[in-house]
């Protein structure tokens, strides 16, 4: 089939790459030249492990190809997919549609013969009625569908959750549209994926509610991690004990910082304002949001006291700086909070990503970048794990230790054992843990 994919960020670049490994023919459509410039000549503008090799392949196999002239590329596609950003309104809170919108216009006027357009971006409940009307009003006489897909790729993991998802929620009552789509995802059938058949307004809850239910029970083991603490419990014991109950599951219980990224901190913001305008307030994803933005001050304080109550004049090293490992993404990671904390008083922070400093360097004043680990602890008064990646849970404990002033280890993804960093000697501070 032919696919073209509007917009070329994660969502639309992984998911192109993906239906094109499928053996659809993908042409990806954006409006920065140089980004398409630069994907044409083989770079990846984001950081996802195994997206280069896909692309690559895909390209030099002829199933792949990339653009900023929509024309050809919308007039003789089966399914046009929208993968363009809906980020957060100033203000409200509300996901800005304004490029979804803008996108919908443009296919109207390009599209020739029966088209499915597919809502792929994030958007809120109702989206997909006023993108059928948008294109109804340009167009008059387009015969097209308007279909709800959303997209539930997790960043570090996104070419496998494509490939082998747990589900694919397809919202239309369009039986034509319904038959491109099993047509589009006919290779999952193999591996019997459940494709899940819904009304479009539904399918466009279900991923707001996906999000906001896992970043409640993310929040949720962040609360009982303090509890713990409080009462001598061990939060990861606690998170074994009820994961294992099959009605709770294992993922989404590792207490830490809290949450970040580009979709948790906006979704959950969008359902929040979609349930308030329709006067049917979600108190549970209201409370989340603030316990878990009140989460990255209180990890910030962790910190203050693990090294005797003030950082003023002291040098913090800090380890990882993107919202999770395997990925560059910035977007409201707890770092972002944690490190201006620290500065605002007395701090100096000396910081290491393995992929995240060159977005850091646009989003994080006045800290010294460090080339490595080992660099970074150089002569630092405590070093604090904020990012779990892999090269940080085998550090060299007794380098680090000789490197540090003060054998100071404040450690918020828990990836080390208390026993162990006792037993080096360490003043080691964990989440949940005592």
């Amino acid at each position: 089939m032919r696919v073209t994919m509007i917009g070329t960020g994660y969502v639309g670049l992984v998911s192109g790459a993906c239906f094109a490994d499928f053996g659809h023919t993908v042409t990806c459509v954006d409006k920065d030249a140089s980004k398409i410039e630069r994907l044409q000549k083989g770079e990846i503008p984001i950081f996802e492990p195994g997206l280069d090799e896909l692309v690559k392949d895909n390209v030099e196999q002829g199933r792949l190809f990339f653009t900023t002239d929509p024309t050809a590329a919308i007039r003789d596609a089966d399914a046009v997919f929208i993968a363009v950003g809906t980020p957060s309104r100033r203000g409200d809170g509300h996901a800005d549609l304004s490029y979804v919108y803008a996108a919908a216009e443009e296919i109207a006027g390009l599209m020739k013969g029966y088209t499915v357009v597919v809502t792929k971006s994030t958007v809120p409940v109702g989206t997909g009625d006023e993108v059928e009307a948008i294109i109804k009003k340009t167009n008059p006489s387009a015969d097209f569908a308007v279909v709800s897909n959303p997209e539930f790729l997790r960043e570090g993991a996104a070419i496998g959750d494509f490939k082998r998802p747990d589900r694919v929620v397809v919202g239309t009552d369009d039986e034509r549209a319904r038959e491109v789509m099993r047509q589009l995802y006919r290779p999952l059938f193999l591996n019997e994926t459940p494709i899940v058949f819904t009304e479009r307004r539904t399918s466009e809850l279900i991923k707001y509610a996906g999000n906001g239910f896992l970043a409640m029970k993310i929040t949720f083991i962040n609360e009982i991690a303090d509890l713990c603490e409080a009462v001598g419990a061990n939060v990861q014991e606690v998170a074994k004990g009820i994961g294992l109950d099959n009605r709770i599951g294992r993922k989404f219980l590792n207490a830490g910082p809290g949450y970040g990224g580009s979709c948790f901190p906006k979704d959950t913001l969008a359902l929040m304002k979609t349930a308030r305008d329709n006067n049917a307030p979600i108190e549970l994803i209201e409370a989340t949001v603030r316990v878990n933005s009140a989460r990255k001050q209180k990890m910030a304080q962790k910190i203050i006291e693990a090294v005797g109550g003030s950082v003023a004049g002291k040098t913090i090293a800090v380890l990882g700086l993107t919202f999770k490992p395997n990925t560059d993404d910035m977007r409201d990671a707890p770092a972002l909070d944690i490190v201006p904390t620290l500065q605002a008083e007395g701090a100096k922070v000396r910081a290491f990503d393995p992929e995240g400093m060159n977005e850091a360097k646009h989003m994080l004043k006045d800290v010294q970048f460090a080339s490595g680990p080992y660099d970074c602890v150089q002569n630092a008064d405590a070093v604090v794990i904020i990012t779990e990646w892999d090269q940080f849970r085998a550090l060299d404990l007794d380098r680090i230790k000789d490197a540090l002033k003060a054998p100071t280890l404040i450690d918020l993804r828990n990836i080390y054992s208390p026993a162990e960093m006792k037993a080096k000697g360490f003043h080691y501070v964990s989440v949940g843990r005592v």
